[in-house]
Protein backbone atom coordinates (compact mmCIF):
# COMPACT_ATOMS: atom_id res chain seq x y z
CA UNK A 1 0.00 0.00 0.00
CA UNK A 2 1.14 3.63 0.07
CA UNK A 3 4.27 5.39 1.96
CA UNK A 4 2.18 7.87 3.75
CA UNK A 5 1.31 7.08 7.28
CA UNK A 6 -2.48 6.66 8.54
CA UNK A 7 -5.35 8.75 11.32
CA UNK A 8 -8.16 8.64 12.30
CA UNK A 9 -9.35 11.80 13.20
CA UNK A 10 -11.91 10.28 15.51
CA UNK A 11 -9.06 10.00 18.36
CA UNK A 12 -8.31 13.45 18.17
CA UNK A 13 -12.21 14.20 18.74
CA UNK A 14 -13.12 11.58 21.38
CA UNK A 15 -13.08 12.42 25.05
CA UNK A 16 -9.91 10.40 25.47
CA UNK A 17 -6.70 12.60 26.24
CA UNK A 18 -4.88 9.57 25.38
CA UNK A 19 -6.20 8.77 21.95
CA UNK A 20 -6.34 12.30 21.40
CA UNK A 21 -2.28 12.70 22.14
CA UNK A 22 -1.95 9.83 20.29
CA UNK A 23 -3.32 11.58 17.13
CA UNK A 24 -1.48 14.71 17.47
CA UNK A 25 1.83 12.95 17.78
CA UNK A 26 1.24 10.87 14.47
CA UNK A 27 -0.28 14.17 12.48
CA UNK A 28 2.96 16.16 13.53
CA UNK A 29 5.51 13.31 13.16
CA UNK A 30 3.57 12.59 9.51
CA UNK A 31 3.84 16.49 8.59
CA UNK A 32 7.64 16.41 9.88
CA UNK A 33 9.03 13.85 8.02
CA UNK A 34 6.81 13.88 4.48
CA UNK A 35 4.03 16.07 4.75
CA UNK A 36 1.61 13.98 3.99
CA UNK A 37 -0.69 11.59 6.16
CA UNK A 38 -3.97 9.67 4.93
CA UNK A 39 -7.17 10.46 7.40
CA UNK A 40 -10.06 8.53 8.24
CA UNK A 41 -13.10 9.25 10.77
CA UNK A 42 -13.55 12.89 9.33
CA UNK A 43 -17.05 14.21 8.80
CA UNK A 44 -17.97 13.33 4.94
CA UNK A 45 -20.71 10.60 4.82
CA UNK A 46 -20.33 8.01 2.15
CA UNK A 47 -23.69 8.95 0.25
CA UNK A 48 -22.22 12.76 0.18
CA UNK A 49 -19.01 11.90 -1.47
CA UNK A 50 -21.05 9.84 -4.26
CA UNK A 51 -23.42 12.62 -4.39
CA UNK A 52 -20.66 14.80 -5.80
CA UNK A 53 -18.92 13.03 -7.72
CA UNK A 54 -22.32 11.91 -9.58
CA UNK A 55 -22.63 15.77 -9.78
CA UNK A 56 -19.61 16.72 -11.22
CA UNK A 57 -18.98 13.82 -14.04
CA UNK A 58 -22.47 15.67 -15.20
CA UNK A 59 -21.06 18.90 -15.09
CA UNK A 60 -17.86 17.92 -16.79
CA UNK A 61 -19.77 15.67 -19.15
CA UNK A 62 -21.74 19.14 -20.13
CA UNK A 63 -20.94 20.17 -23.78
CA UNK A 64 -17.98 22.38 -24.05
CA UNK A 65 -19.76 25.81 -25.19
CA UNK A 66 -22.01 24.94 -22.10
CA UNK A 67 -19.25 24.48 -19.53
CA UNK A 68 -17.24 27.69 -21.44
CA UNK A 69 -20.20 30.31 -20.50
CA UNK A 70 -19.39 29.96 -16.35
CA UNK A 71 -15.78 30.71 -17.16
CA UNK A 72 -15.84 33.92 -15.44
CA UNK A 73 -13.42 36.85 -16.94
CA UNK A 74 -11.55 38.81 -14.34
CA UNK A 75 -11.39 36.77 -11.30
CA UNK A 76 -8.25 34.85 -11.83
CA UNK A 77 -10.11 31.64 -12.06
CA UNK A 78 -11.43 31.85 -8.21
CA UNK A 79 -14.61 30.99 -8.85
CA UNK A 80 -16.68 28.75 -11.63
CA UNK A 81 -14.91 26.79 -14.46
CA UNK A 82 -11.41 27.37 -15.58
CA UNK A 83 -10.74 24.73 -19.38
CA UNK A 84 -8.50 22.37 -20.57
CA UNK A 85 -5.03 23.29 -20.46
CA UNK A 86 -5.24 26.64 -18.15
CA UNK A 87 -2.90 26.28 -15.38
CA UNK A 88 0.35 25.54 -15.25
CA UNK A 89 2.70 24.61 -12.48
CA UNK A 90 5.35 27.28 -10.96
CA UNK A 91 8.07 27.14 -13.55
CA UNK A 92 6.61 25.93 -16.25
CA UNK A 93 5.14 27.29 -19.03
CA UNK A 94 3.19 24.13 -20.06
CA UNK A 95 -0.84 23.82 -19.41
CA UNK A 96 -1.93 20.88 -17.03
CA UNK A 97 -4.02 18.33 -18.63
CA UNK A 98 -7.25 18.95 -16.77
CA UNK A 99 -9.94 21.35 -16.56
CA UNK A 100 -11.71 21.86 -13.09
CA UNK A 101 -14.30 23.87 -10.98
CA UNK A 102 -13.69 26.36 -8.35
CA UNK A 103 -16.77 26.40 -5.23
CA UNK A 104 -15.56 28.95 -2.74
CA UNK A 105 -16.31 30.41 0.64
CA UNK A 106 -19.80 31.00 1.69
CA UNK A 107 -19.45 34.00 3.92
CA UNK A 108 -21.09 34.57 7.38
CA UNK A 109 -22.14 37.22 9.57
CA UNK A 110 -18.99 39.49 7.50
CA UNK A 111 -20.03 42.35 4.94
CA UNK A 112 -16.70 43.29 4.13
CA UNK A 113 -15.39 39.95 3.21
CA UNK A 114 -18.60 38.84 1.33
CA UNK A 115 -17.86 41.85 -1.16
CA UNK A 116 -13.94 40.85 -1.39
CA UNK A 117 -14.98 36.94 -2.28
CA UNK A 118 -16.23 36.46 -5.88
CA UNK A 119 -19.63 34.67 -5.64
CA UNK A 120 -20.02 31.41 -6.46
CA UNK A 121 -21.05 31.00 -10.12
CA UNK A 122 -24.54 29.21 -10.26
CA UNK A 123 -25.08 25.63 -12.88
CA UNK A 124 -28.64 26.04 -14.16
CA UNK A 125 -28.65 23.04 -15.57
CA UNK A 126 -27.93 20.95 -12.36
CA UNK A 127 -30.56 21.33 -10.19
CA UNK A 128 -28.30 19.44 -7.65
CA UNK A 129 -24.78 20.95 -8.35
CA UNK A 130 -24.39 24.07 -6.08
CA UNK A 131 -26.18 22.30 -3.21
CA UNK A 132 -23.81 19.30 -2.87
CA UNK A 133 -20.92 21.30 -3.69
CA UNK A 134 -21.82 24.05 -0.31
CA UNK A 135 -22.46 20.90 2.04
CA UNK A 136 -19.13 19.40 0.68
CA UNK A 137 -17.29 22.66 1.65
CA UNK A 138 -18.93 22.62 4.59
CA UNK A 139 -17.37 19.36 5.91
CA UNK A 140 -14.07 19.50 4.67
CA UNK A 141 -13.54 23.04 6.24
CA UNK A 142 -14.89 21.36 9.59
CA UNK A 143 -12.61 19.02 8.94
CA UNK A 144 -10.01 20.99 8.32
CA UNK A 145 -10.28 22.75 11.19
CA UNK A 146 -9.65 19.80 13.40
CA UNK A 147 -6.56 19.15 11.63
CA UNK A 148 -5.62 22.48 12.74
CA UNK A 149 -6.17 22.13 15.99
CA UNK A 150 -4.24 19.07 16.58
CA UNK A 151 -1.64 20.78 14.94
CA UNK A 152 -1.68 24.00 17.22
CA UNK A 153 -0.91 21.61 20.07
CA UNK A 154 1.68 19.89 18.06
CA UNK A 155 3.18 23.48 18.23
CA UNK A 156 2.36 24.13 21.44
CA UNK A 157 0.10 26.64 20.70
CA UNK A 158 -3.35 27.22 21.83
CA UNK A 159 -6.14 24.85 20.90
CA UNK A 160 -7.82 27.16 18.59
CA UNK A 161 -5.10 29.48 17.51
CA UNK A 162 -6.37 28.88 13.74
CA UNK A 163 -10.15 29.12 14.19
CA UNK A 164 -10.34 33.20 13.90
CA UNK A 165 -8.04 33.08 10.57
CA UNK A 166 -9.90 30.24 9.20
CA UNK A 167 -13.41 31.56 9.49
CA UNK A 168 -14.64 32.62 6.16
CA UNK A 169 -11.56 31.76 4.91
CA UNK A 170 -10.80 32.36 1.04
CA UNK A 171 -10.96 28.47 0.86
CA UNK A 172 -11.46 26.49 -2.56
CA UNK A 173 -12.81 23.30 -3.36
CA UNK A 174 -11.95 22.25 -6.63
CA UNK A 175 -13.65 19.54 -8.64
CA UNK A 176 -11.23 18.42 -11.39
CA UNK A 177 -11.35 16.40 -14.09
CA UNK A 178 -8.33 14.98 -16.24
CA UNK A 179 -9.67 13.66 -19.52
CA UNK A 180 -8.86 10.50 -21.51
CA UNK A 181 -5.68 11.28 -23.18
CA UNK A 182 -5.98 11.09 -26.97
CA UNK A 183 -2.11 11.59 -28.25
CA UNK A 184 1.52 11.13 -26.93
CA UNK A 185 1.66 14.49 -24.52
CA UNK A 186 4.17 16.92 -24.98
CA UNK A 187 5.75 17.61 -22.19
CA UNK A 188 2.82 17.69 -20.30
CA UNK A 189 1.46 15.56 -17.15
CA UNK A 190 -1.86 15.78 -15.73
CA UNK A 191 -0.74 18.05 -12.86
CA UNK A 192 3.23 18.80 -12.59
CA UNK A 193 5.32 18.90 -9.82
CA UNK A 194 4.11 21.75 -7.49
CA UNK A 195 3.55 22.31 -3.81
CA UNK A 196 0.29 24.02 -3.01
CA UNK A 197 -0.04 27.47 -1.62
CA UNK A 198 -2.43 27.31 1.07
CA UNK A 199 -2.22 26.46 5.30
CA UNK A 200 -3.41 22.32 4.52
CA UNK A 201 -5.13 20.52 1.91
CA UNK A 202 -7.33 18.03 1.58
CA UNK A 203 -7.95 15.62 -1.04
CA UNK A 204 -10.81 13.05 -2.01
CA UNK A 205 -10.15 10.60 -5.09
CA UNK A 206 -6.76 9.87 -4.50
CA UNK A 207 -7.30 5.83 -4.78
CA UNK A 208 -5.16 4.61 -7.20
CA UNK A 209 -2.02 5.12 -8.52
CA UNK A 210 -1.69 8.54 -9.85
CA UNK A 211 -0.63 11.21 -7.30
CA UNK A 212 3.27 11.13 -6.25
CA UNK A 213 4.56 12.69 -2.97
CA UNK A 214 8.45 13.62 -3.20
CA UNK A 215 10.44 12.06 -0.15
CA UNK A 216 13.50 13.97 1.69
CA UNK A 217 15.20 11.35 -0.18
CA UNK A 218 14.34 13.46 -3.57
CA UNK A 219 12.25 9.84 -4.57
CA UNK A 220 9.04 9.87 -5.95
CA UNK A 221 6.39 7.99 -3.48
CA UNK A 222 2.95 6.72 -4.36
CA UNK A 223 0.54 8.14 -1.91
CA UNK A 224 -2.94 6.02 -2.30
CA UNK A 225 -5.58 6.65 0.34
CA UNK A 226 -8.31 3.98 1.04
CA UNK A 227 -11.86 4.96 -0.35
CA UNK A 228 -12.95 6.34 3.21
CA UNK A 229 -9.76 8.36 3.31
CA UNK A 230 -8.77 12.19 2.86
CA UNK A 231 -4.88 12.36 1.86
CA UNK A 232 -4.15 15.94 3.78
CA UNK A 233 -0.63 17.72 3.02
CA UNK A 234 0.80 21.07 4.54
CA UNK A 235 0.77 23.61 1.81
CA UNK A 236 3.59 27.13 2.07
CA UNK A 237 1.54 28.82 4.17
CA UNK A 238 1.68 26.75 6.80
CA UNK A 239 5.32 25.54 5.76
CA UNK A 240 6.53 29.40 6.38
CA UNK A 241 4.10 29.80 9.29
CA UNK A 242 6.65 27.39 11.25
CA UNK A 243 9.61 28.57 9.72
CA UNK A 244 9.70 24.95 7.63
CA UNK A 245 9.29 22.03 10.63
CA UNK A 246 5.88 20.71 8.81
CA UNK A 247 6.91 20.34 5.32
CA UNK A 248 5.13 21.56 2.26
CA UNK A 249 6.11 18.62 0.21
CA UNK A 250 6.09 18.34 -3.72
CA UNK A 251 3.59 16.59 -5.45
CA UNK A 252 2.39 15.61 -8.57
CA UNK A 253 -0.08 13.04 -10.64
CA UNK A 254 1.94 11.42 -13.20
CA UNK A 255 -0.25 10.30 -16.72
CA UNK A 256 -1.23 6.74 -16.77
CA UNK A 257 0.38 4.17 -18.48
CA UNK A 258 -1.03 3.60 -22.13
CA UNK A 259 -3.84 1.11 -21.57
CA UNK A 260 -5.31 3.36 -19.52
CA UNK A 261 -5.17 6.76 -21.63
CA UNK A 262 -8.87 6.36 -22.66
CA UNK A 263 -10.02 6.97 -18.72
CA UNK A 264 -11.02 9.53 -17.05
CA UNK A 265 -9.61 10.44 -13.93
CA UNK A 266 -11.36 12.86 -11.16
CA UNK A 267 -9.85 14.18 -7.79
CA UNK A 268 -11.19 16.84 -5.38
CA UNK A 269 -8.91 19.09 -3.22
CA UNK A 270 -10.11 21.53 -0.81
CA UNK A 271 -7.53 24.32 -0.52
CA UNK A 272 -7.68 25.69 3.07
CA UNK A 273 -7.15 28.99 3.11
CA UNK A 274 -6.86 31.66 6.10
CA UNK A 275 -8.71 35.14 5.71
CA UNK A 276 -6.19 37.24 3.81
CA UNK A 277 -5.17 39.37 6.93
CA UNK A 278 -3.52 36.37 8.75
CA UNK A 279 0.27 36.55 8.99
CA UNK A 280 2.32 34.15 8.07
CA UNK A 281 5.60 35.31 9.93
CA UNK A 282 7.71 32.14 11.22
CA UNK A 283 6.39 31.17 14.78
CA UNK A 284 8.64 32.43 17.64
CA UNK A 285 8.21 28.83 18.74
CA UNK A 286 9.57 27.32 15.36
CA UNK A 287 12.77 29.88 15.24
CA UNK A 288 15.73 29.02 17.65
CA UNK A 289 19.82 28.97 17.08
CA UNK A 290 19.82 25.40 14.93
CA UNK A 291 16.64 26.52 12.87
CA UNK A 292 17.11 30.43 12.17
CA UNK A 293 13.96 32.49 10.30
CA UNK A 294 13.61 31.38 7.33
CA UNK A 295 11.67 33.47 5.29
CA UNK A 296 10.45 37.67 5.68
CA UNK A 297 6.99 38.35 7.25
CA UNK A 298 4.28 38.44 5.01
CA UNK A 299 0.57 38.25 5.12
CA UNK A 300 -1.52 35.16 3.54
CA UNK A 301 -3.14 37.45 0.82
CA UNK A 302 0.14 39.02 -0.01
CA UNK A 303 1.37 35.71 -0.23
CA UNK A 304 -1.52 34.21 -2.46
CA UNK A 305 -1.33 37.08 -5.13
CA UNK A 306 2.20 36.52 -5.66
CA UNK A 307 1.63 32.96 -6.04
CA UNK A 308 -1.06 33.52 -7.95
CA UNK A 309 0.83 35.80 -10.62
CA UNK A 310 3.32 32.63 -10.97
CA UNK A 311 0.38 30.46 -12.18
CA UNK A 312 -0.20 32.61 -14.58
CA UNK A 313 -3.93 32.80 -12.95
CA UNK A 314 -3.63 36.67 -12.36
CA UNK A 315 -1.35 39.36 -14.37
CA UNK A 316 1.03 40.81 -12.24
Amino acid sequence: MSAIPSVDLQNFVSEDPKKKQKFIQELGAAFENIGFVALSGHFLSDELVENLYVEIKKFFDLPQEVKNKYEIEGIGGQRGYTSFGKEHAKGRKVGDLKEFWHFGQYVEDDAKLAEEYPDNVMVEELPHFNKIGKETYKMLEKTAKYVLRALALHLGLEETYFDAYIKNGNSILRPIHYPPITEEPQNAVRAAAHGDINLITLLMGAHGKGLQVQNHNGEWVDAIARPDQLMINVGDMLSRLTNDQLKSTIHQVVNPPRELWGTSRYSIPFFMHPVSEMPLNCLENCVDEDHPKKFADITAGEFLNERLIELGLIKG
